[in-house]
């Protein structure tokens, strides 16, 4: 199919191009948390309310990978390759280890229970940053259940697992999340007020000011959900109508639109030109012009 796409700058072009957008496979209840191995060329992505996780082979297979996969939402990689998730159901964030075993790595602050940790990034430093909205304690999404806690938050698990920090408070609904490209700069959108937020990364890790960076407007349906940055630091985050794209400015070059509701996406392929979108029934992928980051 051909790429629908709404420039609102000169430049739009440059960056996302026009190729056309071809689907990959469909039949999925709730697409979600795509995140591609730049070194054994996999795409793992989750089906949340169907409470797996799939993998995509190089040759084009697409097989089950997590089953159950306490409905999980959000995946990356750490610095050695291990694979973060995010679980609605369980409200942990975990990581597979080599041996095959899965570690937990959070679950709980003080002692109330996380809300349902949703997105994650990984510093170079190994330090895990990610959001727990209240998505997972909901129909559909989640396991409907009371939330213990009085906010939704932001949070850094130490490299090592040993701590958990609470970041931010004074959010809505945290969603998706991405590092500027040298890292001195920590973006995080908010579902609910429809914005990206930009905070200032401290030497221990530590975030500071929090201003209001961007806003995806549109009257569509979509919002700001998952957010990655591309190699000239181009940010795209998900919003009314599909994935907005903007400069390291701030300024809204256009608009990919999306065939169906679009949550998430991620850069993969050999020369991270392919955009792999995950939207709501189907994965996606379109061909763009600037590359994005490998994760380690």
């Amino acid at each position: 199919m051909p790429i629908s796409a709404k420039a609102r700058h000169s430049g739009f072009g440059d960056v996302v191009g026009n190729a056309a957008m071809e689907r990959l496979a469909t039949g999925f209840s709730f697409t979600e948390g795509p995140v591609w191995h730049p070194y054994e060329k996999w795409l793992v992505f989750s089906d949340i309310p169907e409470g797996r996780m799939y993998r995509r082979l190089a040759s084009g297979e697409i097989e089950p990978f997590r089953d159950p996969s306490h409905k999980a939402n959000g995946n990356t990689l750490d610095r050695q390759g291990r694979l973060v998730t995010c679980e609605h159901a369980t409200s942990r964030v975990t990581r597979a280890e080599p041996n095959g075993g899965v570690s937990v790595l959070a679950t709980h602050h003080g002692d109330r229970e996380l809300n349902s940790p949703n997105d994650v990034v990984v510093a170079t430093g190994g330090a895990i940053y990610f959001t727990d909205p209240s998505f997972g304690r909901m129909e559909f999404y989640g396991v409907p259940r009371r939330q213990e806690l009085a906010f939704q938050g932001v949070y850094r698990i130490d490299g090592d697992g040993a701590r958990l920090a609470l970041l931010a408070d004074d959010f809505v609904q945290p969603n998706g999340l991405c590092f500027s490209l040298d890292e001195s700069r920590l973006f995080i959108n908010d579902t609910e007020r429809g914005h990206i937020r930009v905070f200032g990364v401290e030497a221990n890790g530590d975030l500071n000011g929090g201003a209001v960076w961007a806003v995806t407007e549109g009257s569509e349906p979509g919002s700001p959900d998952g957010m990655k940055i591309d190699s000239r630091g181009n940010l795209y985050c998900t919003g009314p109508g599909g994935i907005h794209v903007f400069d390291a400015s701030g300024d809204l070059l256009g608009v990919i639109r999306t065939p169906e509701y679009c949550a998430n996406f991620t850069f993969g392929d050999e020369d991270l030109r392919s955009l792999y979108i995950a939207a709501s029934t189907s994965l996606y992928r379109l061909r763009v012009r600037v590359p994005g980051l490998r994760l380690f």
